[in-house]
């Protein structure tokens, strides 16, 4: 244990952080501690160098069975509040907070879906990078059978993985859909047999990130091909491409990255996330003084 929370555990395996759910007799229910505590771990692996990447995963035969129902009626009132300071006339969705602090990452993200994965379950793993599933596992987009909407910023991440139509269908119906069905919608990457391959095969991804990549290279490749994908022109994408080729061209990674080639040996990347963004980044402002 790298840091020690109330309901998640953060661990650490090959430098890559293993943010586990934990909360198993409540099947990994989402509740404001949890949330505060996510918050929280994700902000500090982004400040560790020495960590290369993060994996989301649960605690039990769950992932996460979505918002804690304890208050019955009263779940989503004023009193499953979010951020009481933000000045607005409206209350922000704790899920929403969460799934862009994942979008924000400056480390890659993988969603280890270790079991059922339902409302803010599920929409938390839209912005991971990579979605591996056991095959037990099931996904539900239950929003609308609970008298809500979708959350986490759902209805921009889902089209985009799934397509419209598709989205609207699991959205709609709030159907519970099992991994094969959500691999084969492309919903999930990968699908494995059981939580050890899980496990396994997420630091296996995530180290095949970093071994031979330089990180400051991969944090801004995360953040141009989330952002700049839904610009509405590829010129702006252009622009923002030729400003990093620029700034990073000059940078000891890339004298490093071309040498390592050329001399034909692994590459040891110097440049670091704490301390050597170019000064371009971030090249977009949040409207959120949180994110």
């Amino acid at each position: 244990m790298i840091k020690e929370y109330k309901t998640i555990v953060l661990d650490e395996v090959d430098s890559v952080a293993i943010l586990r759910l934990n909360r198993p007799e409540k099947l990994n229910a989402f509740n404001m501690q949890m949330f505060e505590d996510m918050l929280d771990a994700i902000d500090f692996v982004n400040k560790n160098d020495d960590i290369s990447s993060l994996v989301l995963t649960g605690s039990g035969r769950a992932f996460c069975a979505g918002a804690d129902l304890s208050m019955g009626d009263k779940t989503f009132d004023k009193n499953f509040d979010t951020r009481s300071d933000f000045e607005s006339d409206y209350r922000r969705d704790a899920g929403g907070i969460l799934t862009l602090k994942i979008y924000n990452s400056l480390k890659p993200v993988i969603a280890a879906c270790n079991g059922d994965a339902v409302g803010v379950g599920a929409t938390m793993q839209l912005a991971a990078d990579i979605r591996i599933a056991v095959k037990k596992s099931r996904f539900g987009f239950v929003f609308a059978k609970r008298g809500i909407v979708p959350d986490g910023c759902a209805s921009w991440f889902l089209p985009k993985i799934v397509g419209i139509s598709k989205a609207l269908e699991l959205c709609y119906s709030g159907d519970l859909i099992d991994a094969e069905e959500a691999y084969k919608i492309g919903l999930v990457n990968y699908l494995v047999d059981d939580e050890e391959e899980l496990i396994k095969e997420s630091v296996s991804i995530s180290k095949k990130f970093s071994e031979l990549s330089a990180p400051v290279s991969v944090a801004m490749t995360r953040h141009m091909l989330w952002s700049l994908s839904a610009e509405s022109s590829p010129e702006n994408a252009h622009i923002i491409e030729s400003k990093l080729i620029d700034s990073r061209g000059v940078s000891e990674d890339a004298k490093e990255g071309v040498l390592s080639f050329l001399e034909k040996r692994k590459p040891h990347f110097k440049n670091k996330i704490s301390s050597d963004f170019p000064s371009i980044f971030p090249w977009r402002k949040s409207k959120f003084k949180d994110n």
